[in-house]
């Protein structure tokens, strides 16, 4: 069934590639495109098979952003943020599930996991309120998780993802940007709702890998860490932007002649040559090590055998290194694209823009994931539980 969506998303990359300006112009994706990747099933595809979802191999989801965003930044961001929602919506006590997807199996969740607010504990759960930032694509979402530590007696007990449907939270229009400007990451605020326990789920829980969703969801897909999962989704459409850069360099290079050379062709420019040789390499290495990382995790979940921290370091670190490789190749390409290159409208600026604007993203902190493996290393206990 992978394969049929990734076909479908394919099928749609020209649609999504002549839609780009429209979406920086409107600052969020259009709902024809959000319309047309549901169709493919996308945003099912990890989903859980008990609510209408594909639960594909997590590898197959991240190859589909990474088509989606090598089309239109901004598209592929917001799809494969969305669409990594209902993994996390599925690690979830099961009454929680229900009301997300008891109705309608096709709803979309959005998200601000940064701890921007904070809850309350009171009988039978929480109260919440706050002001949380990013949360891409939520114009198109009826919920949003939302992340914030939890305080009794004035105390922070727990830090908690809160899933919150779309009546007790208001959207404030304030994206505005140079970069990835179609996402629509718009703010969510939250004033003293109250959220019931089964639908907050502990960040204790879910860095430990056993959470109370498992019980009605036992496939492997929901035995792999959050801090394997969630890092990925960002790094994936940022690849992706790196493919659609390399492939509008090319056929830009293809053509340019180059006036201030005596008009020579840049396709026999030997040195435009070798700057494709070492983007392309950047952007082979950047996605083997991250689809050969997250295939061993799967492969181990399937056998149901333990997912080593040395494996989960491993994942992000290499996470945190394909965006860099991955910017690292688009600033290679955009150095030698020539002046117009950066007019309004071209697909190379734009790239350029949509990928360091994904770079400041919180989970490509490399510095951070670097010192985590570093630790492990050296056998040292690694506090960080965002692995």
């Amino acid at each position: 069934m992978s394969e049929q969506v990734i076909a479908g998303v394919r099928d749609l990359l020209p649609v999504l590639r002549e839609r780009t300006q429209d979406t920086e112009d409107a600052r969020r994706v259009p709902e024809e495109s959000v319309k047309a990747l549901q169709e493919t099933g996308f945003f099912k595809m990890l989903q859980p098979k008990s609510y209408g979802g594909l639960e594909t191999d997590p590898v197959s989801f991240y190859t589909a952003a990474k088509l989606i965003a090598s089309a239109c930044g901004s598209t592929g961001w917001v799809a494969s943020i969305l669409g990594v929602h209902p993994w996390h919506v599925a690690l979830f006590d099961a009454q929680a599930q229900q009301e997300v997807w008891g109705a309608d199996e096709d709803v979309r969740i959005s998200s601000s996991y940064a701890p921007m607010g904070k809850a309350e504990v009171v009988e039978g759960g929480y109260r919440l309120s706050g002001h949380w930032s990013f949360s891409s694509g939520c114009d198109h979402c009826t919920w949003a998780l939302l992340g914030g530590p939890a305080f009794k007696d004035g105390k922070p007990v727990d830090f908690c993802t809160y899933l919150v449907p779309a009546a007790d939270y208001s959207i404030v229009d304030v994206w505005d940007t140079v970069g990835l400007r179609g996402t629509g990451s718009n703010d969510v605020v939250v004033e003293d709702v109250f959220v019931p326990q089964h639908r907050a789920l502990s960040f204790i829980a879910t860095s430990k890998c056993k959470t109370p969703g498992q019980a009605v969801n036992p496939g492997p897909l929901y035995r792999l860490p959050y801090g394997s999962v969630h890092p990925t989704t960002i790094t994936a459409p940022i690849v992706g932007m790196a493919q659609g850069a390399y492939d509008a360099h090319v056929e830009h290079q293809r053509k340019r002649v180059r006036a201030a050379y005596a008009g020579e062709q840049s396709k026999e420019d030997p040195f435009a040559k070798v700057r494709i040789a070492e983007a392309a390499s950047e952007i082979d290495a950047a996605w083997l090590q991250l689809t050969r990382n997250i295939d061993e995790l799967y492969e181990l979940a399937k056998r149901e055998e333990r997912l080593p921290s040395d494996l989960r370091l491993r994942v992000r670190r290499d996470q945190v290194r394909g965006t860099e490789r991955a910017i690292a190749a688009i600033d290679r390409l955009f150095e030698n694209s020539g002046g117009r290159a950066i007019q309004r409208g071209t697909p190379i600026q734009r790239f350029w823009r949509d990928a360091h604007a994904g770079r400041v993203h919180a989970a490509n902190d490399a510095e951070r994931a670097y010192v985590m493996f570093g630790t492990g290393a050296f056998g040292q206990t690694v506090e960080n539980g965002m692995y």
